[in-house]
């Protein structure tokens, strides 16, 4: 590493040495490391031109300059040899890596949090931006564009996300003499504003979406245009996507709240607090349009995707094409999509999304919005069409037209991408933080070459994006996503069977992830056979989870959880203080009347209550060979556990045996006291939260387990439970609705509060009255601080 007090100025060459450096800004610190060539992360996909058999790159090499000059592009039209990765994480690896087989150089920036982080090591060289939060990092544009004129970069890769669709940014570069690798200022303006874009569509006859995009931003003439429009209605930022700044209103009495909460999220997201009202489609299908144009006025699209399955307005599973569109319907969405690029003078990748209202016979869609920028998403049209999009990308911005016609592209099988994001599905989907203790993804395939022959190659092609790795953290200052699984099989079937096997072998550990919810949605019925719509989750909300709030799904959590209480209480009367319980000292024997009596409150929607009785019986043990083998070994353990949920008749089960490994695994042998006579075989992580603590933790197929302690003793003592209400990640409080001595009704709210750009509403479990609130406005909070409490009427 090479580090300097004070920017590093002068010119750069080879690929891996700094050449004259000198000193500026001495209270500035700028520092750098540039790795050895390594193998490429994965083979570009080879693309053949349209006039000949030639590769473009190859072409690229062979033909001279040629196009208009623009300060948005190069103007000889030769490839860049150095760009900068204005980004993090999975886009800035994603980038680096089709520049690596370009043979063109990368630099990649990180913030102090991102130091050493996969996106570094991918590229040629890499350069600290500064803090961890967003404004002082990936935000800071100026920043951004000294470094990039300091290491000699010609060209600017804004990824997606942060400067992705930032016009002054765009303008910034070009003023500096640096290659904007996206739109020119003015498609980004025009296109950034949902106002404005909808003006200049419904002038280019592209169907939008009846609403309001008025200068009066009022809640009486936002509440008098949806009484015309009807409801329900979706406010909306005007600037900005990815589901911030919109709310859902049905009701004329909703209108105020929802446009308040939606302004403080669309400023803190966009820096804008302009919203719009238009039209709620009740089931509406999202699918979007990939298109790219360059300036030698060429514009093509690059079929469809289909993103209709989303949670909290943003998407979870996409896949290309969308099914269920016919080829009338499909030209129809790609005639439009280039239509609405050529409004805006549009060039390089973008995205036009549509709203395809399932219940018009006739095919109707709206448009909503575009996206000037690469989408998340792209690996799937990658896939179906055997194209490089970021290659595509960095010829138009140096100037080279289109390598394909339209007439030329053409979809080739099904693909699918599945985004693995650190959240907790049971509690709303919201972002959970943390370290990753464990991460094994499935192994990767790749197709290569282009026509029929590439084609039976790629069938069953496998491809992991992602900018962490085990033993990596994710953050509360960026996006909660761990991976992208791509999945391509010769038809949507395939592909969906190809999906639904590697995403169960997918695993991460350490944290909550979406991976098991993603399971149980990849083999839902209805999106087997592709009924799609964005309710789709909500619609099919019980079975998506049935198997979290199935009895026996209750009574694993609870029994394993009561297990590891047992195990823990052992090592305590062993008389060590280790985490691992396999450390353990001399024998003990626990049987005859001893037991355990704990009662649990499930951190599920329900906040099922949960008694746990259990007993050994006698002459089983748990003694120093269980916790001192600690290699899967079976030891026989006589214990009986009654489970009572929620005042319901007691379930038993007979425990016969436990095993530890040494992996921290506690795995137990249950027969249920019944005619049956089945047996479970059960497995948890032995979690190191002290008994003592707020809860206890574990792990069940890479879905982290919380059971919120809230009694325990060895006499069976009932502790009632207290209207606390905890933050459920940490963040900062931006808004407290109730005060100490305020009657609150159920669903009233209570305390807003922000995380990882979103903000999320705590609202009262009960109707009563507010006892104590304990942070104010700014205030951060860790997870699990208690907020307020909430004494519940009699």
């Amino acid at each position: 590493m090479l580090q300097r007090g004070g920017c590093l100025v002068g010119r750069w060459s080879g690929r891996n040495k700094v050449k004259a450096v000198k000193r500026s800004n001495p209270t500035s610190t700028l520092s750098i490391f540039s790795l050895s060539t390594r193998r490429p992360l994965y083979p570009i996909h080879h693309i053949r031109w349209a006039h000949g058999g030639a590769t473009a790159h190859q072409q690229h090499e062979a033909q001279g300059a040629q196009g208009s000059s623009s300060s948005y592009k190069r103007a000889d039209g030769a490839m860049f040899r150095r760009i900068l990765i204005a980004n993090r994480g999975e886009i800035s690896v994603r980038v680096s890596r089709t520049c690596r087989q370009l043979g063109v150089e990368s630099v990649a920036v990180y913030s102090e949090q991102d130091r050493g982080s996969l996106h570094t090591q991918a590229a040629d060289h890499a350069v600290l931006l500064g803090p961890a939060p967003a404004s002082q990092s990936y935000l800071d544009a100026q920043k951004i564009i000294r470094i990039a004129k300091e290491t000699g970069a010609e060209a600017i890769h804004p990824g997606y996300g942060f400067l992705s669709e930032n016009a002054q940014f765009s303008r910034a570069c070009a003023e500096a003499g640096i290659v904007f690798i996206g739109p020119p200022p003015s498609a980004i303006e025009a296109m950034g504003s949902k106002s404005e874009a909808k003006r200049i569509m419904s002038a280019a006859n592209v169907p939008i979406t009846p609403g309001y995009y008025g200068s009066d931003q009022s809640v009486q003439k936002f509440t008098e245009e949806a009484d015309k429009i009807g409801y329900p209605v979706l406010i909306k930022a005007v600037h900005g996507g990815g589901g911030k700044g919109m709310r859902l209103v049905h009701q004329p009495s909703e209108m105020a709240e929802a446009m308040e909460s939606a302004r403080r999220e669309a400023i803190k997201s966009f820096g804008s607090e302009a919203l719009l009202v238009e039209k709620y489609i009740v089931r509406p299908r999202h699918v979007e349009v990939q298109v790219f144009a360059d300036n030698h006025g060429n514009a093509v699209y690059l079929f469809e995707r289909d993103c209709s399955v989303q949670r909290r307005h943003q998407k979870i599973i996409e896949e290309a094409p969308a099914p269920n569109i016919s080829e009338e319907l499909r030209s129809r969405l790609g005639e439009a999509a280039v239509n609405a690029a050529r409004a805006v003078g549009y060039r390089g990748a973008g995205t036009v999304e549509f709203i395809l209202d399932c219940d018009a016979p006739d095919g109707r869609f709206y448009f909503m919005e575009m996206n000037t920028r690469l989408q998340v998403e792209h690996p799937i049209t990658e896939m179906i069409t055997q194209q490089d999009l970021v290659y595509w990308q960095l010829l138009v911005a140096s100037g080279r037209p289109l390598p394909l016609t339209q007439a030329q592209l053409k979809i080739h099988g099904h693909a699918f991408e599945a985004r693995v994001y650190a959240e907790n599905p049971e509690n709303n989907f919201l972002p959970a933080p943390g370290p990753i203790v464990e991460m094994r993804t499935p192994a990767e395939t790749f197709f290569a070459g282009s026509g029929a022959e590439s084609y039976a190659r790629s069938q069953g092609t496998v491809r992991v994006d992602t900018g962490v790795r085990q033993g990596d953290v994710v953050s509360v200052h960026y996006d909660p996503m761990i991976a992208k699984l791509i999945v391509h099989d010769v038809d949507r079937a395939s592909a969906l069977r190809r999906l639904h096997q590697k995403l169960s072998e997918f695993h991460v550990r350490g944290l909550h992830t979406n991976l098991r919810f993603l399971l149980s949605l990849s083999s839902h019925p209805a999106f087997v056979e592709a009924e799609l719509d964005t309710g789709f989750i909500e619609r099919y909300r019980s079975s998506l989870f049935s198997h979290h709030s199935s009895p026996k799904a209750k009574d694993r959590l609870v029994v394993l959880a009561s297990l590891q209480s047992l195990v823990e209480s052992t090592v305590s009367m062993l008389g060590t203080h280790s985490a691992d319980p396999w450390n353990a000292g001399s024998p003990v024997r626990l049987n005859g009347t001893a037991s355990l009596h704990r009662r649990w409150t499930l951190s599920n929607d329900a906040r099922d209550v949960v008694d746990v009785k259990l007993e050994l019986m006698g002459p089983g043990s748990i003694s120093r060979h269980v916790l001192e083998k600690a290699n899967g070994t079976p030891v026989p353990v006589n214990a009986r556990v009654a489970v009572t949920v929620q005042n319901q008749a007691p379930r038993v089960y007979q425990v016969e045996s436990l095993a530890l490994s040494k992996s921290g695994s506690l795995s137990a042998w249950c027969t249920p006291v019944s005619p049956s006579g089945e047996q479970n075989i059960w497995t948890a992580l032995i979690s190191t939260v002290p008994l003592g603590g707020e809860d206890v933790t574990y792990v069940d197929h890479d879905q982290i387990k919380r059971i919120d302690v809230h009694g325990f003793d060895l006499d069976g003592a009932d502790h009632g439970y207290a209207g606390s209400l905890s933050a459920p990640m940490p963040g900062k409080i931006v808004r407290v609705v109730a005060q100490s001595g305020q009657a609150v009704k159920k669903g009233d709210p209570l305390i807003i509060m922000e995380a990882m750009k979103m903000e999320h509403t705590i609202r009262a479990p009960f109707s009563g009255s507010v006892k104590s609130v304990h942070y104010k406005v700014g205030d951060q909070v860790e997870e699990k601080a208690v907020l307020i409490d909430v004494e519940k009427t009699a």
